[in-house]
């Protein structure tokens, strides 16, 4: 049973994922199983990780506590994870998420998502884990190698996770509507979601217009825009949406901060959202989006401010970062 305090989007298998979640990157190990329970005391009931987050097992221990602690039960909660590239080979699927499930000690994940379209050499786990972007760090001009695995691959290995009951839900990450309507063609269990980069710089309409249509929910990463990538030198400071004149406005005629009117924004498009956040005021803060309405006019006026401004883009970051030129949004 999830939390009635936040409201759920339906998945195309019926299953109910919780409007806002907790995001896991980028919280630091040591702060991760506090946070987890923290957010897990002030009603949260959705947290999205990955294995490249690098914090499933610090995670693990923070839903231990509070099971413990009788704060929840395992089914109160709706746990997202992620496959990493170095994993996309199908005798290599269900290994990546038993490692996940070991370390955030669960039988089970509610949904389970390919991370991204990019099909990298494999890692064996005693080697390095998480393998991240570099294939040996060790190289005299390390890179990202890559391994010809099509998706159909994966997708037939991620939909036997359901079938063997590892995964109730299975969706994919940083996939257009090419890519999807391609993995449409072929599926036989079609993807429940699909996690995207989503804020008010980025609004994307004609791919929330084509899941909406194709019966796949979505959920926005980075709602807040630049705010995560200021630390990674990938934002200028001028790119805040929270400083945008136009949100403050939308925020003072509600009494409310520009993270909130932003989010809400957010959730009243039907997407869900994932912010992260290691304080507890910003937890409460980042889930009270539903004692208020934006009007069509605040909608419409903060979508507007779109500027096609991606932040987390491999095309952009992974030249400079490992040496490799990996575009997948053109």
């Amino acid at each position: 049973m999830i939390c009635a305090m936040t409201p759920t989007l339906k998945l195309n298998t019926g299953a109910e994922l919780p409007a806002v979640g907790l995001g896991l990157w980028k919280i630091a190990k040591d702060d991760t199983a506090r946070v987890v329970r923290d957010a897990i005391e002030v009603g949260y009931r959705h947290f999205d990780s990955a294995c490249d987050y690098g914090n499933e097992l610090e995670a693990g221990q923070g839903l231990a506590d509070a099971f413990s602690a009788g704060l929840c039960q395992r089914e109160d909660l709706w746990i997202t994870s992620k496959l990493w590239n170095t994993y996309h080979a199908p005798e290599y699927v269900r290994p990546a998420c038993e490692k996940t499930l070991k370390d955030l000690g669960l039988d089970y994940l509610d949904l389970y998502l390919v991370h991204f379209p990019i099909a990298q050499k494999y890692v064996p786990f005693e080697e390095r884990y998480p393998p991240e972007w570099i294939t040996n760090p060790n190289a005299d001009s390390p890179t990202v190698e890559l391994a010809p695995v099509p998706i159909s691959e994966t997708w037939g290995a991620m939909e036997q996770l359901v079938a063997d009951g590892l995964v109730k839900n299975i969706g994919v990450c940083n996939f257009g509507t090419s890519l999807l309507r391609d993995l449409l063609s072929y599926a036989k269990t079609p993807p429940a979601a699909l996690q995207v980069e989503l804020h008010p710089y980025l609004t994307q309409e004609k791919l929330l217009r084509f899941c909406q249509e194709s019966g796949i929910a979505v959920t926005g990463f980075s709602p807040l825009g630049a705010q995560s990538y200021f630390a990674l030198n990938m934002a200028e400071a001028e790119e805040s949406v929270l400083n945008n004149e136009t949100v403050k406005s939308v925020a003072n005629a509600h009494d409310r901060s520009p993270a909130q009117v932003v989010q809400r924004w957010a959730v009243q498009r039907g997407t869900a959202i994932v912010p992260k956040t290691s304080s507890v005021d910003r937890l409460k803060e980042n889930l009270a989006l539903f004692d208020f309405e934006l009007t069509d006019e605040e909608m419409n006026s903060i979508s507007a401010l779109n500027r096609n401004r991606r932040f987390n883009d491999p095309g952009d970051f992974a030249e400079g970062a490992f040496n490799t030129f990996l575009p997948i949004y053109e």
